[in-house]
């Protein structure tokens, strides 16, 4: 025969001769004599009035701790920027908001080295590509072409900026007079 122990969770479930038991007992009436049930009262009236006591001293000690702070001039607003005050104060000395500083002062050193180092590359690019003979030759392209835009527009002799010359050609077309619509006077009828 095997002996197996059986705990709370391998119990079987009740049955209906259980369910009549457990109804049947009522709990709030416990195995107690008249003189333990009259004792068991008496301690808690006395609890209860020792609560009450308790409770009218820490009231008169609230409010003589109140009258005390009005006397020193401490308002719920200064106690509370006091508190905020101390709070900040303890968060940035604790070791994970010095970490976390520390941490935060390196990467913006580093990103502001990468963007200067970026800068430095970008300018170096610019002047090597300044340089560079195919910039030269666009360069020299441009400068031919507005040259030949001056002489055109204002004649060999006529200098001036590149806004002057392209103003000046603005007015040059602005002015001119369509030819083909022009008729001779003999054809007109009087």
């Amino acid at each position: 025969m095997e002996t197996r122990q059986q705990g709370f969770l391998d119990s079987e479930p009740l049955r209906e001769a259980d369910e009549e038991l457990v109804s049947e007992v009522n709990l709030n009436n416990s195995i107690l004599t008249e003189e333990e049930r009259e004792e068991i009262q008496q301690e808690l009236a006395k609890l209860e009035e020792e609560i009450s006591t308790l409770k009218q001293v820490l009231s008169s000690k609230e409010k003589q701790h109140s009258e005390l702070k009005q006397k020193l001039g401490i308002t719920p607003l200064s106690e509370l920027k006091n508190n905020f005050s101390r709070g900040w104060h303890d968060m940035q000395t604790s070791t994970a908001y010095k970490k976390t500083s520390e941490t935060l002062s390196t990467a913006g050193q580093k990103t502001t080295a990468a963007f200067s180092n970026l800068g430095n590359a970008i300018t170096r690019k610019f002047g090597d590509m300044r340089n560079s003979p195919s910039f030269k030759s666009f360069e020299e392209k441009v400068e031919s072409t507005v040259y030949s835009i001056k002489t055109k527009v204002g004649g060999a002799g006529t200098g001036g900026s590149f806004e002057e010359v392209l103003s000046s050609a603005a007015n040059a077309s602005s002015q001119e007079t369509p030819t083909n619509n022009l008729t001779d006077s003999s054809e007109r009828p009087c």
